[in-house]
């Protein structure tokens, strides 16, 4: 398989942006940082609100319906997974919540990302064999976004407003 160049350029700006993400995250692997429990909420608002307008300009049809909805399920099951790697405490004294992001965490990044490169190169090597069009691929990969992004959230909140009602005596 042989790049052109403009092929080139595309993968090593994505690289260092990736690799730059990463680094900012590595930063603060280990460090306590607040959680708000009343804000998580909007990011998975945003994404469905933006998953609804895409869904409503080109629907999936018949079996994409399916596709989508499978990889949704696939994603909460990922975003489950992922917060359950979030060390979640409360201050006995303040009761503010804190969380921390462990090195196995930002692995499991890691590894999302390259399954997501992998699968994006064997869907575009397969789609004619597949026939799945670049709109189906794309509502895929939006399913399964909302699933991680939800299921991630809905975990964390679950996990600490128990450890919350807990340190409340409730």
């Amino acid at each position: 398989m042989h790049l052109t160049a403009a092929e080139l350029t595309r993968y090593a700006i994505t690289g260092a942006i990736i690799a730059f993400v990463l680094f900012m995250r590595l930063r603060n692997v280990g460090k306590a940082r607040r959680l708000r429990l009343e804000t998580l909420w909007i990011i998975p608002t945003i994404f469905i609100a933006f998953a609804i307008f895409i869904f409503s300009q080109l629907p999936p049809v018949g079996l994409g319906w399916l596709w989508v909805a499978i990889a949704a399920v696939l994603g909460g099951a990922v975003g489950w997974q992922r917060a359950r790697l979030i060390h979640i405490g409360v201050d006995p004294e303040t009761h503010e919540i804190n969380q921390t992001t462990s090195p196995a965490a930002l692995i499991f990044i890691v590894a999302l990302i390259g399954v997501r490169w992998a699968l994006r190169s064997a869907v575009e090597m397969g789609d004619a064999r597949w026939h799945m069009g670049a709109t189906l691929v794309t509502d895929i990969f939006v399913g399964f976004a909302i699933g991680v992004l939800t299921l991630y959230r809905v975990e964390i909140y679950l996990r600490a407003s128990r450890l919350l009602d807990e340190a409340r005596g409730r």
